[in-house]
């Protein structure tokens, strides 16, 4: 099982070349170069070169790139495309996704500009609209050719569509998160939680993240670098998980135990359910101590 660690996802705005310069040296596991909300119009074709020839140069490390480009029904979105499939990132990030038909035609224009197959396709679900066609966008990641292989949540945009009140504990946007949570999985797509837009209290965005844990979060995006450590920490697994994962799994490959569907661990039954779900917290421990 080969996972990517998603822990922590930080924006970059793509005009700030000082920003893009330091997050080489940033413990976030994937880096977001933004060409859309952060840089402002007259900005954004100078924006452009500057983060497709920060991709092309590199120097980032084990740290994947997402470049975000302008929506579909701006006029810099084709040029954002083109330029971004000639740098080959490790994804494109579309933001207000709608419905399949914005994710299909991305992915068609991805392909006919040579974009390598490794460059992805992610997903932002921030509309009211988005959100009601979650599902049916992440069927595409099961079409022939299709590219889609993360959801991005972005609150922010949901509150102002729906006129949602924002609250400390979110109970105003449970839905959205779990809807999209449980669309993501049913088709094999990770899925990000929203930012956290007070980067200075850090005891509500300790309890941000650890919610988006539970809710079933992949990792959580973030808008300045003092937050990376404390996403890394709670979505990672700890050492006591780590430990159970790897004892579950050693059960299961003993040679008694190999055509069983359900053993008795240490007095507790264990089904092949559990096991699959260890293997997959050794697989993203061990990819985490990889990146290390």
């Amino acid at each position: 099982m080969t996972l990517r660690p998603r822990r922590s996802v930080l924006y970059m705005p793509g005009s700030n070349a000082r920003a893009l310069d330091k997050a080489k040296q940033l413990p976030a596991d994937t880096l977001i170069l933004d060409l859309e909300d952060s840089v402002a119009p007259d900005a954004k074709l100078a924006a452009r070169d500057q983060v497709a020839q920060a991709v092309k140069t590199g120097g980032y490390g084990k740290r994947e790139l997402i470049i975000r480009i302008n929506a579909l029904d701006t006029p810099w979105s084709a040029d954002d495309i083109a330029a971004a499939a000639a740098a080959a990132p490790d994804g494109i990030l579309l933001p207000k996704v709608s419905g399949p038909s914005d994710v299909e035609q991305a992915t068609d224009t991805l392909w006919r500009a040579g974009a390598p197959e490794k460059t992805k396709l992610w997903a932002m679900i921030e509309t009211p609209v988005g959100v009601i066609h979650a599902a049916k966008i992440a069927a595409t990641a099961r079409q022939a050719g299709g590219r889609l292989s993360c959801f991005v949540l972005g609150l922010n945009d949901l509150h102002k569509e729906t006129r949602a009140e924002v609250m400390p504990d979110r109970q105003s946007a449970i839905y959205w998160l779990s809807a999209c949570v449980t669309a993501a999985r049913a088709y094999g797509v990770d899925v990000l939680d929203s930012v956290f837009n007070n980067f200075r209290d850090v005891e509500g965005y300790r309890r941000e993240c650890a919610q988006g844990r539970q809710l079933g979060f992949d990792g959580k995006t973030l808008i300045h670098p003092d937050q990376i450590a404390i996403a890394n920490e709670v979505f990672s697994p700890s050492t006591g998980e780590i430990a159970a994962a790897r004892k579950i799994v050693a059960a299961f490959e003993l040679p008694e135990n190999k055509s069983r569907g359900v053993i008795n661990l240490d007095g507790r039954m264990v089904e092949l359910l559990h096991a699959e779900m260890a293997r997959r917290t050794v697989a993203i421990a061990d990819a985490i101590a990889a990146m290390a």
